[in-house]
């Protein structure tokens, strides 16, 4: 009986030990908002290449699926926002919707994750908010229905659904989202033991404050640096850390102190804006090398709230992608470029040493410090001129003088010339409002010192 005890004890030991191993690898999330990417196949065979054990994509693109048929690695396939209030309400579009998107593909293609909407709390749009969890229930009862069990169910937060998040121990979820959504989304995640899936970037909040923020600390590289939660004593060497745990802390007021965290994306941009401090081949490269060490360590590191818990996760993301709209950034957080080639060496699987890293050095940042120039928005040769002029007239209504200059007779009008106009409208109306979102960025910045 007692022997019978210990082979027991062995055997669900070494069980728990080989599903460590298989949640704490590392994935990439493979977006397509790009005119100029490789076909899916030639896609998967980037993928493989880099030693990616899982891929999140932000659909269900059949070409995708059939392409990772037959593979070893892991799927996450995506519900679209704009088909959350119907699913929602409606049992048989979620039939549909699995149907034809999780049933032509499933189990050949090893899909594990379905996701429900993409970052829908950081969306200004309560009514889908307070549809999100019944959505992810419908969605959920279709897959048993049609008997999948395997696969489950979530939805990728960014940190901006927490009201406060330092120090750690004060985690705390908005006021407008922690009753009414968070609170019975956490309880549908306990009960389908399921993930918490969290887009956590240490870039988002040094680059916002990089006087306060050192920088070796957001790259998870520093050696001698770190923070004391005055509440807790847990200390913390990285900035990750400190952000994955205020989220660990808001869970855990709202009495669910035991949920597992999914890291959905996380990364570093390899390039930007001239005004985007930071972002640079450097950086990129040293922070994804040093968060893929620290989610494949063996033991698994965790977090200080969470010693030894393993943290699966998504590195963001596998291509630079042009037709992303917003700052520069967001077009430069690949691990390729778009003709396939890597921007910097990188393994996912985190077997690829520091000593073999450096057989190809990295180009020294140039941006590490605010830049100090002036910039200015110059309209770019192939913009369409019915639209440019919409969006002049758009700058140019909105108060503060923005377009003054330009007025007829003013000192910097030119009556025949549209792309001058909205070009100084732009940089007008860019310099009064980026704080505030205005144009996301100077979308093709010119210099002058």
């Amino acid at each position: 009986m007692k022997m019978g005890f210990v082979s027991l004890f062995i055997f669900f030991h070494l069980l728990s030990i080989s599903s460590a191993e298989m949640s704490s690898k590392v994935g990439i999330c493979y977006g397509q908002l790009g005119n100029n990417l490789p076909s899916p196949p030639e896609s998967v065979k980037l993928i493989k290449s880099v030693k990616a054990a899982r891929v999140k994509i932000y659909d269900a693109n059949p070409d995708i699926l059939k392409s990772l048929k037959n593979t070893d690695i892991q799927v996450s396939i995506m519900v679209p926002n704009e088909i959350i209030n119907n699913i929602s309400s409606n049992g048989s579009l979620a039939d549909q919707w699995v149907r034809t998107n999780v049933l032509p593909h499933y189990p050949y293609t090893t899909i594990r994750y379905l996701l429900v909407g993409n970052e829908i709390l950081s969306i200004p749009d309560n009514i889908t908010w307070s549809n999100l969890v019944p959505a992810m229930r419908r969605i959920r009862s279709s897959l048993k229905a049609l008997g999948i069990r395997k696969i489950k169910v979530g939805t990728p937060l960014a940190m901006d659904v927490l009201q406060s998040s330092f120090p750690p121990s004060n985690g705390t979820f908005r006021s407008d989202v922690s009753g009414s959504v968070m609170k019975p989304m956490l309880q549908f995640i306990n009960r389908t033991k399921s993930f918490f899936f969290l887009d956590a970037y240490t870039y988002f909040p040094w680059s916002s404050d990089p006087k306060n923020i050192n920088l070796d600390y957001a790259l998870l590289e520093s050696r001698n640096i770190t923070y004391s939660d005055p509440v807790t004593n847990l200390t913390y060497t990285n900035l990750f850390d400190q952000m994955i745990d205020a989220v660990v802390f808001a869970m855990k007021r709202l009495g669910y102190p035991n949920i597992r965290i999914f890291i959905a994306e996380t990364g570093w941009p390899n390039g930007g804006d001239f005004d985007q401090i930071g972002a640079n081949i450097y950086n990129a490269a040293t922070y994804n090398r040093n968060i893929i060490k620290k989610l494949t360590s063996k033991p698994s590191i965790g977090t200080p709230a969470r010693p030894g818990w393993v943290l699966p996760s998504f590195v963001f993301s596998l291509y630079n992608e042009n037709q992303k709209t917003g700052p520069g950034t967001e077009r430069h957080f690949g691990l390729f470029h778009p003709n396939g080639s890597k921007v910097y060496e990188i393994d996912l699987s985190g077997e690829t040493s520091e000593e073999e890293y450096k057989k190809k050095p990295l180009p020294k940042p140039t941006n590490n410090e605010l830049y100090k120039g002036k910039i200015w928005c110059v309209v770019a040769k192939e913009a369409n001129r019915s639209e440019l002029a919409s969006a002049l007239s758009y700058a140019c209504t909105q108060g503060n003088k923005t377009c003054d200059p330009i007025k007829p007779g003013k000192a910097c009008s030119k009556p025949d010339s549209l792309v001058w106009h909205a070009s100084y409208a732009f940089s007008s109306y860019w310099a009064q409002f980026k704080r505030l979102g205005g144009y996301g960025s100077c979308r093709f910045p010119s210099v002058t010192l």
